[in-house]
């Protein structure tokens, strides 16, 4: 039952991520869904993107102009890992929290792959609730909320600088510093450095391959707060497994 009602959970989740990841970055209000084309706004019923694709096959009912594919894989995304969820982690406000931090990071890595931004009006408010909700959150502390925040921003702020230095201004967006600090007072000190381990090992592997393929140069802009998003939310899923099986291993070492 705890999975059904987290299904759900995420696909209403899916669908707010879908109307921020359209609003934010134009500065403009919340809205309903509206057609990319003819910017008609959806009715009530089609407001997340699967229903939608159910009631007018993808396609918008004003100008017929067929929909962007990311409404759907979004919110199936969002869906499969909410579900996920109540399987790694048990105390309810802990699992309540996990849900939030992961919309949060999928927001950010939907407006920056679209976009190439993350937002301050996102990481500079989800950076101090994640502070505040140390208090309830038993899976963090705020001591290791606020170490974390600081060993998130330290990191790549000297990355940033270094990145200046190497390639010029624009190697390293000072977004990927603040979402640093971000993930650091969701994670905690405990956590973050495996998340940003994660996040960096994968943009090297993927950007490399991507370069590679396409022949690009290397001043071809690679959005980057994608793959430190995706260390965050492997972290809050399976972080406390993979802190056991590192401690395991260096005791057994």
């Amino acid at each position: 039952m705890l999975i059904v009602i987290m299904g759900l959970a995420g696909l209403l989740a899916g669908g707010i991520i879908n109307a921020l990841a359209d609003c934010l970055p134009e500065r403009e209000p919340l809205a309903r869904p509206r057609c990319s084309h003819c910017h008609t706004s959806y009715p009530l019923t089609g407001w997340l993107a699967l229903s939608r694709s159910f009631l007018y096959q993808g396609k918008c009912p004003a100008c017929g102009q067929k929909e962007h594919w990311r409404g759907r894989v979004l919110e199936i995304s969002t869906v499969g890992l909410f579900t996920i969820l109540p399987l790694f982690i048990t105390h309810p406000i802990t699992l309540v929290v996990t849900a939030f931090y992961t919309a949060v990071l999928l927001l950010i890595i939907v407006i920056d792959l679209e976009h190439r931004l993350i937002l301050h009006v996102v990481t500079f408010p989800v950076t101090l609730l994640a502070l505040l909700l140390t208090f309830i959150n038993p899976d963090n502390n705020l001591l290791l909320a606020v170490t974390g925040a600081a060993a998130g921003f330290i990191s790549f702020f000297l990355l940033y600088q270094l990145g200046i230095l190497l390639f010029g201004p624009g190697a390293l967006g000072f977004g990927d510093v603040t979402l640093a600090m971000t993930m650091g007072a969701m994670l905690g000190l405990h956590r973050i450095i495996f998340a940003l381990i994660i996040g960096i090992v994968l943009g090297g592997i993927i950007s490399l391959f991507i370069l590679l393929i396409r022949r690009s140069a290397a001043r071809s802009y690679l959005p980057y707060g994608q793959y430190l998003a995706t260390g965050g939310i492997v972290m809050l899923i399976w972080g406390n497994q993979i802190l056991a099986w590192y401690i395991g291993s260096v005791e057994g070492g």
